[in-house]
This record gives C-alpha cells, sequence and structure tokens, in this order.
C-alpha cells in the first residue's frame, strides 16, 4: 500500500472485521473485547442481513467475522449462506468448541467460506492457561473434525511468552491437520489489558520471533507483525496498517471503529444503523486522523515509507496517543537495547 493510497484511503474498505456478537462460552485471559456476555442493542437477524447488503453493496471483498464466539449467535449458518448469496468471502474465527462433525459437515457446503481455529499453545499445559482448562483436547477434536470433511481453516495462535517457544511445534500442529499456522500479535485490549504484564511477549522473544518469521515464508501473519518483519517479507505485502485505509470493524451493536483493537469512546466513527456506513467511511473525522496520521519521531526511519509508525493501536494502549511510534518496531527495540 502506497502512501499515496494511505492518505486517501480507498472508495470502500477492501475486508471489513465483524465482531458479530460479544457472547462467548470461554473466557481467555487475552481476549480482544473482553468477550463474555451479551452487549446490549447487538443486531437482530434482520438487522445483520441488511448489514451484509450494504458491504455487498459497497463491493467489500471479504468480511472477518470474529466476536464473541460466532457460532453461538442464532441463524448464524444463515447469515454465512446470505453473504456468500452476495458475493463476500467470509473468514470466521472461532475457538472451536461447538464444532462438531455434523457442523463440519454443514460448514464443508460453504465454498466461500475460511475458518481460523484458535488455539494458544502445543500442550494443554500452555493453552489451557490462556483459553480454559479442558479446552486443548477439544480444539483438537474441532481441527479433526474439519480436516475429516475438508473445510479450510488455519490454526490461529496469540504469540505469548508462554507458547513463543512452542513455535515450532504449533506449526507442526497445524500441518497434521492439514491447515495452516497463523500467528496473531498480542495487544493490550479488551481482557489484554489486564495479562499483558504475563502474557506480552519480552523484547528478546520479540526479536528471536522476527528470526523465526524470516525462516518460515508460509506461516501467515495477516499485517499483525508488520513492524516486526524483514525487508524480505515486506516485499510480499505486508506493510503498513490497514485501518480507515483498507479496512475497518464494525461491533455487535453496529458502531464502527478503525480496526478491533481500538474499539475505545475514543475512536467511534458512527453506527450502521444511524449513519449510512459509505459516509462513514469516507468522512469520519477519526478515519481521516488515521489516514492522515503522523508519527513525526519515525520519519528519520529508514523503514518509515513501509510501516509508516506501525500499529496505532499498540501506540494508544501504550502511550495513550496513535501519534506516538510502535513500541515493539524491531529498530525500537533494538534502540531501547
Amino acid at each position: 500500500m502506497s502512501a499515496e493510497i494511505a492518505k486517501m484511503g480507498l472508495t470502500a474498505p477492501v475486508n471489513v472485521t465483524w465482531e458479530i456478537t460479544s457472547r462467548c462460552n470461554l473466557q481467555c485471559d487475552h481476549c480482544l473485547s473482553d468477550s463474555g456476555a451479551a452487549a446490549s442493542g447487538e443486531l437482530a437477524e434482520r438487522e445483520c442481513l441488511k448489514l451484509v447488503e450494504k458491504l455487498a453493496g459497497l463491493k467489500v471483498f471479504q468480511i472477518n467475522i470474529g466476536g464473541g464466539e460466532p457460532f453461538i449467535k442464532d441463524d448464524f449458518l444463515h447469515l454465512l449462506e446470505y453473504s456468500h448469496e452476495k458475493g463476500l468471502v467470509t473468514c470466521v474465527s472461532t475457538n472451536g468448541v461447538l464444532i462438531d462433525n455434523d457442523l463440519a459437515r454443514r460448514l464443508a457446503r460453504l465454498k466461500m467460506l475460511y475458518l481460523q481455529v484458535s488455539l494458544d499453545g502445543a500442550t494443554a499445559d500452555v493453552n489451557d492457561r490462556i483459553r480454559g482448562k479442558g479446552t486443548y483436547p477439544r480444539i483438537l477434536e474441532a481441527a479433526s473434525c474439519l480436516a475429516r470433511n475438508q473445510v479450510p481453516f488455519s490454526i490461529n495462535t496469540v504469540l505469548t511468552r508462554l507458547n513463543y517457544l512452542q513455535l515450532d511445534d504449533l506449526r507442526k500442529l497445524a500441518g497434521h491437520y492439514g491447515a495452516d499456522l497463523r500467528v496473531s500479535r498480542f495487544r493490550p485490549s479488551g481482557r489484554g489489558k489486564a495479562s499483558k504484564s504475563y502474557l506480552g511477549p519480552d523484547k528478546d522473544q520479540l526479536e528471536d520471533f522476527a528470526v523465526w518469521l524470516e525462516r518460515h515464508d508460509l506461516v501467515r501473519t495477516g499485517d499483525s507483525f508488520f513492524c516486526l518483519t524483514s525487508e524480505n517479507r515486506r516485499r510480499k505485502g505486508l506493510d503498513m496498517c490497514g485501518a480507515a485505509k483498507m479496512t475497518c470493524c464494525i461491533a455487535p451493536n453496529g458502531d464502527v471503529y478503525p480496526c478491533a483493537f481500538l474499539q475505545e469512546q475514543t475512536f467511534l466513527a458512527g453506527n450502521v444503523c444511524t449513519s449510512d456506513l459509505k459516509a462513514i467511511w469516507d468522512c469520519a473525522p477519526v478515519f481521516l486522523q488515521l489516514r492522515n496520521l503522523n508519527v513525526e519521531s519515525c520519519q528519520m526511519c529508514g523503514r518509515f515509507e513501509a510501516c509508516r509508525g506501525g500499529c496505532p493501536a499498540m501506540a494508544f494502549h501504550t502511550y495513550h496517543d496513535i501519534a506516538m511510534p510502535d513500541p515493539e518496531c524491531l529498530v525500537n527495540l533494538k534502540r531501547a537495547a
């Protein structure tokens, strides 16, 4: 993504993260949205279907659906089918606990669906300390059901100080099920604010992870670790933050934010039930702020044109200021040595 496009923004988001419900059957220590109980005002089925129509009308390519746990939501499979009818690719993030062979067979019929199944350790000891006692075998059973029914999926792991030594084992475990490994970045939002002190990777672990990533080209990261990736991986398209430029986030009640990790009142851009989504995308002051963000302390850095200062969410949750540099950028980590 060029700096020029970053400032202008696209005419519509390429993909939208939709936190479809805040209800969840787990209480993971690092949950980005502090999910558990249903939030007031969650969109009803009719409103969800209408939102799908709006996204299709804007020619959004993909919806990344998360929560909470999406499969808890009533009529969720119907919503997926309707999204596909409207030409929208769907990527669903799930904790896997509700996936059995019957559900996997039904999901196998959906040809525009991809799943991300969360697993935060290659062993029960590590995973269950984060995701809850007894979740490890249930997640692996979900992976077995999906593999057996040829549903495409990845194992999604949030990098923590507990599991960073298990990355090779996690990659092998994913391969056993015919799945990719996707490693996501720990960000101190939601319950992650309280758990950062014991789950957030330290400087040495982040630097070691950057070296590990360079050796494993097929491991997915999305844009989670663009500030930690080498120039070689950057050339494959992993560069600057896409919030308000290529993507945005819709909360369970229809509130719109730049990204899932900035679901704070400060960054509320509007609500899809009371405002036109296209107008929010084009004109919301907070979106314009993100597109014109100027991290002055990074401008002399040789990587600036690629990363533009890193992840604004990390800057906000660390310094309460999105104009500050990403504290976990490789350059900043080395300076802190």
